[in-house]
């Protein structure tokens, strides 16, 4: 190669390289041009999917174009997570991802994706509790009681969950962990089977969602000894959580965020989280989730980006520790 070529390819290197990025500040100041799909992996109707209704509405409203939601469902959420990862990297494609993926690392031999090479969390969205639920015949009144009457028969008391693996059945393995107790899973096919189970007596307690259990806690058939989140539900103020009621420490949450698929660039993630955090962070759509038993909770894309790197170190802790083996 001549020295005159030798000189003159870096410069016509960084000319692409300045070309390609002022193309790509471009299409990021203009998008969106079309519609946005958001994938969910879940049923209509279930927390995910009204979550990602109220967003996609929101975020109609706030770029004149159509966010369509789509309902993905199968192999508990997967089927929607790997659309996600064989779509475009250019942020028309998005899912919203429930907490119960970061479980998955640790509970299958083989991913088909990683949440963390695969994944750009975009914004975290709201998150709900579950209610540590009682039959009335169980003789605890708190937490500490609870503990204290699990030690005395280890392996007689029981609780309903929803299957092996599922976030019901981590929030037992971590009580059982961290109380140093015995108390035996039993799984269900769902939330509601399991909280009927335990007013049914067929179980001893059991962790409902909030809106799926309060019939039966109205009706006086479940006893809510505790919340399971960090600070207390706004939809039940005055039932204190487990940590407050026995068990220092103790946190499980059920959290749902939007995610994009990995190479989005930036300043599109940037656009789309300050679009979702506008939108849910209104008095209307406070009030609306609340009375599902959901609580608005937002925060940066690096934020979020922890938060999940976390839950996948925490969950795999407590099912290693449970000894289930992965699948």
């Amino acid at each position: 190669m001549s020295s005159a070529r030798k000189r003159t390819t870096p410069f016509i290197l960084a000319a692409l390289a300045s070309f390609a990025l002022c193309a790509q500040h471009a299409t990021a100041q203009n998008y969106p041009l079309k519609p946005i799909r958001l994938l969910v992996g879940f049923p209509v109707g279930v927390g995910s999917d009204t979550t990602a209704r109220t967003v996609a509405q929101k975020m109609s409203e706030h770029f004149g174009q159509p966010t369509i939601v789509e309902n993905r469902t199968g192999a508990a959420g997967m089927i929607a997570a790997e659309r996600l990862v064989a779509s475009p990297a250019d942020g028309y494609t998005l899912l919203m991802m429930t907490g119960s993926e970061t479980f998955r690392p640790a509970m299958r031999t083989k991913m088909p994706y990683d949440l963390v090479r695969d994944f750009a969390p975009v914004c975290l969205v709201a998150s709900t509790t579950y209610l540590l639920l009682l039959h009335p015949a169980v003789p605890a009144r708190n937490v500490k009681e609870l503990i204290a009457l699990a030690r005395m028969q280890p392996g007689k008391l029981n609780y309903g969950s929803t299957g092996v693996g599922s976030s019901s059945h981590l929030a037992g393995e971590l009580f059982n962990t961290m109380a140093r107790v015995n108390i035996v899973q039993v799984p269900y096919k769902g939330s509601t089977e399991s909280a009927t189970a335990t007013a049914a007596g067929q179980v001893d307690m059991s962790y409902g969602t909030i809106v799926s259990v309060m019939p039966l806690v109205n009706g006086g058939r479940l006893r809510p000894l505790a919340v399971t989140s960090a600070t207390r539900s706004a939809l039940l103020p005055s039932i204190p959580t487990v940590d407050e009621s026995g068990l220092p420490g103790y946190e499980r949450s059920v959290w749902f965020g939007v995610v994009a698929p990995a190479g989005v660039s930036k300043e599109i993630i940037m656009r789309l989280n300050a679009a979702i955090a506008a939108g849910v962070n209104t008095a209307e759509v406070k009030d609306a989730l609340n009375k599902l038993g959901i609580e608005v909770q937002t925060g940066t894309p690096e934020q979020f980006a922890a938060l999940i790197r976390k839950d996948i170190d925490v969950n795999t802790s407590i099912i290693k520790a449970a000894g289930i083996k992965p699948e």
